[in-house]
């Protein structure tokens, strides 16, 4: 076992035997950081909801969970709470399931983000569960006056073997929240068990099959309005003039005013990222008669000069973001990074004499990758209910950022932080898009201004071209062979507007004695942030395939390939600030090798391969390509992952199943391209994604065993499938691609 700290006291915990009928509720900050009220403790039936991280015991056994985090479709409403019950060693039929309220007094981390939910919470949720269930068996020794190691526990039941003694937890834990907190707990071996690692279904499956309300558009309150919001039609361009004179007079509208999101002497937070800060907002009763007034506005647009944004990072260092005026245009952004990446860039990595060693090259292979700009494109649109009152916010609605966007609603109206309160709801759909808040500040102040509950929505037009973007991406890729077919030195060169995609230590950095990485980045008005995956989203697809063309070269079978490099890098690694373990990138190649039977031709089947390391962990994908009707059909993704311990292994296919079809989707149809500043396509008639009929067949997922402790599984899918598709469709075609989307260069059978 584990022996773990609690850093927990008795200030750090709210316990009470007050439940009706009698129980134990057991409230914490996962973080150690608790530090609630003898008033707040007295008055607990009504702080429930205001307290974050919570088990509670009922008198019948029940026990209910609080899920702290924000569910956007990853399942941590059920695996968060699977850890707590795993060291609880509560019957999961046992465990009701209830999404926790924000509060940052009490739970630091509120965040999905990062792919890093259930590795952030693997030991401080199960500490949770250890130190109740240390406090029942406490309770039921004294209650039998037995020594504590003799009692044992095991589905929600206390056994004293010698006496033949048992209990339920609901029976003794009245009993056991007059316990003293524990200093120290321990948490099980791996091998021990009996939640962690089986299938565990969505806790909210049949809500969702069954439409009940869970989502922020679902959303009701008694006497609310209805907002939507008008931006500039393009980016570069900010409001001159408005003339409601006719929208105001339509049926249902109750007012039609601007707003500024955020002030001007404002210092945003990282999460504060809008496109357009000023903006036409129309009140009414309905959606459709606020529509309707939205048509009827007469508005002047003018063109913005070059400022200055003061900013953020998600470290809290303060930066100055620069934004440039100016209409842009996909063409020019082509022009713009190809006249980039033709000049020297920053060195980011440089190890041995790359110089040296492509000047004598018998061999080099230079291609360049490039990608526009992706919408987020969540099923459910941007919205958020607000009702602000002189000295309370109350605002419910989906947000993957919630303690973050606390603190911007607090500044932006002047209340104190406890004064704002955030629900989260379910979301439809995040991707990044709501790490970014400014549509719930948005809400906010529009309540605000008209004095009263307010739910502010955008259509699908508005959410494409209010954009926080996935950036435009260029990488130019050099590899140099000997005469004997021996990848002597490798060259990255990688940048985007406005941000440059590269990860400088990543393979095949450590792997090649001559290595060197530059990248760039062009400014724009167009505003971008996280896309699943960040960055990883595109330079493992354009790395993958570049390998794999080098490989070609130099006459080799792609596995066994990258299996030498990583060899190299296990046996002696170039560098010492190598991000990935090279024996756990081998493991997954190997085990896809093994899994999809690589190397056994089948007729008229097409294969790919290509393997990734991000948010700590790696995942490994071979696609089988058919031709039919001279289009490309994945007919099936063997898929590799080795992201540590799975907790719930239904959920984790689900996420690399997931994954790996929205990878083919981007990589071979999804595109947003840009003239004078406005966006082409505003609607998914023009803004092409995956069919239903295009998605795999069959998608096979196999995880390595493994007893590493859980790393990131939402995002790792994503990248490296986009690879072993370009890979696979050249062996179909015969012809390589080097720019996204490929249907964008045509895709025909060889």
């Amino acid at each position: 076992m584990t022996t773990i700290k609690t850093g927990i006291g008795r200030r750090s915990f709210l316990k009470s035997s007050a439940l009706a009928g009698g129980g134990l509720l057991l409230s914490f900050s996962w973080l150690g950081g608790c530090n609630p009220s003898p008033k707040e403790a007295l008055s607990l039936p009504k702080e429930w909801f205001e307290l974050n991280g919570y088990l509670k015991i009922g008198e019948n056994g029940l026990v209910t969970i609080m899920s702290p985090n924000p569910e956007i479709g990853q399942n941590v409403k059920t695996s968060m709470p699977m850890l707590v019950a795993e060291e609880l060693d509560v019957d999961w039929k046992n465990v009701i399931v209830e999404q926790a309220p924000l509060n940052t007094n009490v739970f630091t981390r509120q965040l999905a983000g990062g792919s890093q939910s259930i590795r952030q919470g693997w030991k401080s949720l199960r500490m949770a569960g250890a130190t109740a269930r240390r406090m029942l068996r406490e309770a039921a020794a004294k209650s039998w006056n037995v020594p504590l190691d003799e009692v044992t526990t095991e589905a929600s039941m206390l056994y004293h073997k010698g006496s033949g003694k048992s209990a339920s937890y609901g029976e003794m834990a009245s009993a056991a929240a007059s316990i003293t907190v524990p200093k120290e707990v321990e948490l099980k071996n791996n091998k021990d068990f009996k939640i962690i690692g089986t299938s565990k279904n969505n806790v909210d499956g049949k809500s969702i099959v069954t439409g009940k309300p869970l989502y922020g558009l679902d959303y009701k309150k008694e006497g609310m309005l209805i907002a939507m919001m008008v931006q500039p039609p393009g980016f570069g361009m900010k409001l001159k003039s408005v003339d409601d004179s006719q929208a105001r007079s339509m049926p249902g509208i109750k007012d039609i005013f601007t707003i500024n999101t955020y002030k001007d002497d404002y210092a945003r937070q990282w999460c504060d990222v809008d496109a357009f800060n000023d903006l036409v907002v129309v009140v009414g009763n309905t959606t459709w008669e606020v529509m309707n007034a939205r048509k009827a506005l007469k508005l002047e647009w003018e063109q913005f000069k070059d400022h200055d944004i003061s900013s953020s990072s998600f470290s809290g260092d303060k930066v100055s973001i620069k934004v440039p005026g100016g209409l842009e245009n996909s063409t020019r952004h082509a022009l713009l990074m190809n006249e980039y990446a033709a000049k020297p860039g920053k060195v980011v990595r440089k190890d041995g004499n790359p110089d040296a060693a492509f000047s004598k090259a018998a061999k080099v292979i230079e291609r360049s990758y490039s990608a526009p700009f992706l919408a987020h494109n969540t099923m459910e649109p941007m919205n958020f209910f607000a009702h602000v009152t002189a000295d309370k916010a109350e605002l419910v609605g989906p947000i993957q950022t919630p303690e973050f966007m606390e603190k911007s609603v607090a500044a932006r109206l002047g209340l104190p932080l406890e004064k704002v309160d955030i629900q989260m709801t379910r979301q439809g759909g995040g991707f990044g898009r709501r790490l970014y808040g400014h549509f719930l500040v948005e809400a906010a102040v529009i309540s605000q201004k008209v004095n009263a509950p307010v739910k502010l929505i955008y259509t699908r037009e508005d959410d494409m071209s209010n954009g926080v973007y996935r950036p435009a991406y260029h990488a130019l890729y050099r590899a140099a062979l000997d005469a004997d077919n021996n990848l002597i030195a490798f060259h990255v060169k990688a940048g985007g507007i406005p941000e440059s995609p590269l990860f400088a230590d990543r393979f095949p950095a450590g792997a090649v004695e001559n290595y060197i990485a530059e990248e760039w980045s062009a400014p724009s008005n167009i505003s971008v942030g996280a896309f699943r995956a960040p960055r990883s989203n595109f330079i493992a697809g354009a790395e993958q395939s570049f390998i794999d063309e080098v490989a070609e070269a130099a006459g080799k079978d792609p596995i066994q390939f990258r299996l030498d490099l990583l060899d190299r890098a296990i046996k002696n690694p170039v560098g010492e600030k190598n991000d990935y373990e090279p024996k756990r990138y081998a493991g997954v190649l190997e085990l896809v090798k093994t899994k999809s039977n690589w190397g056994v031709d089948t007729p008229n089947v097409f294969r790919g391969v290509s393997a990734y390391f991000c948010h700590d962990s790696y995942v490994a994908h071979v696609i089988d390509l058919v031709m039919e009707n001279d289009k490309p059909r994945v007919q099936k993704v063997h898929c590799a992952v080795d992201c540590g311990i799975v907790v719930n292994p239904v959920a984790a296919i689900n996420l690399v199943e997931g994954g790996s079809v929205d990878g083919i989707g981007h990589a071979m149809y999804s595109g947003l391209t840009f003239t004078n500043g406005t966006p082409d396509q505003n609607n998914y008639h023009q803004y092409r994604l995956i069919r239903h009929r295009e998605a795999p067949r069959e998608i096979d997922v196999h995880f390595v065993q493994s007893d590493v402790d859980p790393t990131g599984l939402g995002e790792p899918p994503f990248p490296p499938v986009m690879g072993a598709l370009a890979n696979a469709l050249y062996k179909a075609s015969g012809k390589r691609h080097y720019q996204q989307p490929f249907i964008m260069e045509g895709v025909k059978r060889g």
